[in-house]
């Protein structure tokens, strides 16, 4: 295109319309209307679930009803009792408080306070980290 002069545009507007989607479901019915009166034999299915999420739906109903069939409760494990005692025990004959603790593990005292309730789920860094600051080893045999 080089060489042919400066590039024009052309601004008039295009307009690009679609058939109007009821007219192939009326050729196909008057196909059907017409077979009907020269007599040939018409089978014609309709389809329950045509257009709509129902066959998604039932089988994410059997999933939620074998949940609720579920008997068996299933729990995190949590710090046991005898952790705690240690923590809180540790902490004590070092004389530090919860916040103390903490700072010295890099942790918020929320963690110190979770653990000593028992509240937390147990993290493996976390005690080490506890064990070489508190220099008493936690879990495991004394």
């Amino acid at each position: 295109m080089a060489g042919n002069g400066p590039i024009t545009q052309d601004w008039e507007p295009i307009v690009i319309r679609k058939k109007a989607p009821t007219a192939a479901a009326k050729k196909d019915e008057k196909a059907v209307n017409a077979a009907r009166r020269s007599g040939a034999e018409i089978e014609t299915v309709k389809k329950s679930t045509a257009g709509t999420n129902k066959a998604a739906s039932s089988s994410t109903s059997l999933n939620t009803r074998k949940l609720d069939e579920e008997t068996e409760n299933l729990t995190h494990e949590r710090v046991s009792s005898e952790l705690k005692k240690n923590i809180m025990q540790a902490r004590l004959g070092k004389k530090l408080t919860q916040a103390q603790l903490g700072q010295l593990i890099n942790e918020k005292p929320q963690v110190i306070q979770e653990y000593e309730s028992g509240k937390a789920l147990p993290n493996q860094q976390i005690i080490t980290k506890l064990e070489r600051v508190l220099g008493v080893k936690l879990r495991g045999k004394k």
